[in-house]
């Protein structure tokens, strides 16, 4: 086998716990099934609180939108609305949730592609909508007036920058209208206002490059001079969202990774993944092809770190640090992180139903979950899952480290949950589990379906209660009907808080619904509810 070339993922402290509290995590899938989803609430709370700590080292205004298409947790939105953050939506369904978890209207931005259901809500609430062009701009005029609505709030959405002096660009993108085109956008604003009143304009780039995005940011101080000029009063600039997440502990192990998958890809070594699947490298030849199609999964920058490094950035020709000049003209920033917010708060758990090997001696593990439900390779992340054994007795096989396959349960070829060899300390069993750890930012929910009728993950929240008050006074818990569970005997000696949880749809960040019962006795639960 060689060396296993591990993708360990990278844990917080409260993962760790909960990644540990194996009694925990198999009473809630043998009662609420598998795959199954847990997200961390407190987590989306403290990864707020980073970002707004950036926000002060730079002496920056302006709201932090949570990009809700991340997750559809009720929970996670729920504990959001309980903090000073605004919220993301991008369709119909999203403001109407939004609404409903406690979000008033003027924390919500509406973005992304419409309906005119999902404009007329918008409208009609004063949600701040970011629109993508004039033909939109004309829509929403026209809903306005025809429906007496109040004037509605715009941000123009921009693309397609240039730097002067340079021959940097940033990459096309379908959504927004092209930076170059500002002055039409403003002429047909010009003929709406009564109806529409601009107070900014913004960007959202699919790309990790600083330089892009400092071009682009820079692109949007030029746009703000020009609606000046034109006796607009604009305040805000949006940067949107793809600040990123590290997902892996070692970034030695991702480039050993990558180098042997070179490799194998070149057939200097033996395969690595199913059917030499190749992540967008390929063997012509005697020559590599193609590139890799993977997220980087270590980033040495990314979140919170990232926003503070594009903000320390000179300004392409203005030479200034961008955060300065974003000062110089009494702007407020706002952000729209989405993968970088669900960082840490949630994982999908796995039954393994069976375990066996190919006919080319690799061992298969079939999960009672699909590729869909654990999204993590859709969206190019590479890590290593977390092995949860069953507390049914039996001594773990000593065969130290092995590679497996992991492979889904629907009927289908294709339907690996990872195509690259796996590395765990040791075969996993039928009854024990698998975590997938960090899935809450898009490859929890974001493709999960009923193929072939198998069950859609169910969705809990969990919290440990003695995880203290936050900043906004929020409790740390759902309904005490939908009593929690502890992960471990209160007095097994660990010192560790029980764990709690209830359904997604339950909780609620309020103290008058926390549980006061006690924790639970192994083989019970903890008082309440059926």
């Amino acid at each position: 086998m060689g060396v296993p070339l591990y993708l360990e993922p990278r844990l917080t402290p409260r993962l760790v716990s909960l990644l540990a509290s194996g009694r925990f995590l198999h009473t809630l899938v043998a009662g609420l099934g598998s795959p199954l989803n847990v997200v961390l609430p407190d987590g989306i709370a403290d990864n707020l609180g980073r970002f707004r700590s950036v926000y002060r080292t730079h002496r920056l205004s302006g709201q932090i939108f949570f990009a809700h298409k991340a997750n559809r947790s009720s929970a996670l939105v729920r504990r959001l609305a309980a903090t000073d953050a605004g919220l993301d939506v991008a369709s119909l369904g999203e403001l109407r949730h939004a609404l409903g978890a406690g979000f008033a209207p003027g924390r919500i931005m509406a973005t992304g592609p419409k309906n005119p259901e999902f404009l007329w809500l918008a409208a009609r609430t004063g949600v701040l909508v970011h629109v993508d062009g004039r033909a939109e701009l004309d829509e929403l005029a026209a809903l306005v007036r025809r429906y007496a609505l109040p004037p509605a709030r715009v941000l123009l959405r921009l693309a397609g920058f240039t730097s002067e002096g340079s021959r940097l660009l940033t990459r096309p993108s379908r959504f927004g209208t092209p930076a170059g085109e500002l002055g039409d956008v403003l002429a047909t604003l010009e003929r709406y206002p009564v109806e529409l009143r601009p107070v900014g304009v913004g960007y959202h780039l699919d790309t990790t490059s600083l330089d892009e995005k400092a071009v682009a940011l820079e692109g949007c101080v030029r746009a703000m001079d020009e609606c000046r000029s034109r006796g607009l009063d604009p305040r805000i600039i949006d940067i949107g969202g793809g600040f990123g997440v590290s997902y892996l502990a070692d970034g030695e192990q991702w480039e050993r990774y990558t180098t042997e998958l070179t490799r194998a890809v070149m057939g200097q070594r033996p395969a690595l993944t199913w059917r030499r699947h190749g992540y967008g490298l390929r063997h012509e030849a005697g020559t590599l092809r193609g590139s890799l199609a993977l997220y980087p999964a270590h980033r040495p920058v990314a979140a919170e770190q990232y926003l503070d490094a594009l903000l320390s950035r000179p300004a392409p020709t203005l030479g200034r640090p961008l955060a300065t000049l974003l000062l110089e003209g009494l702007y407020d920033l706002c952000t729209e992180p989405g993968r970088a917010l669900a960082d840490q708060c949630g994982v999908t758990l796995a039954r393994v139903l069976e375990v066996r090997r190919t006919e080319n001696g690799e061992r298969l593990v079939r999960l009672a979950a699909n590729a869909d439900d654990v999204a993590l390779e859709e969206h190019g992340v590479l890590m290593d899952p977390v092995l949860v054994p069953a507390e049914d007795g039996r001594a773990p096989a000593a065969d130290g480290p092995v590679g497996v396959l992991l492979a889904g349960n629907l009927c289908l070829e294709a339907d690996m949950i990872t195509r690259r060899t796996v590395f765990l300390p040791r075969l996993p069993h039928p009854g024990d589990l698998l975590a997938f750890a960090n899935t809450a930012g898009y490859c929890m929910d974001f493709r999960a379906g009923e193929a072939q009728r198998q069950p859609v993950a169910r969705k809990v929240a969990a919290w440990q209660d003695d995880e203290g008050e936050r900043d906004d006074g929020a409790a740390r818990a759902g309904r005490g009907e939908q009593d929690g569970l502890e992960a471990q005997d209160a007095e097994d000696g660990s010192g560790e808080a029980p764990w709690r949880w209830c359904l997604d749809e339950e909780y609620w960040p309020v103290a008058q619904y926390a549980p006061h019962h006690t924790a639970a006795r192994p083989g019970g639960h903890a008082g309440g509810g059926a």
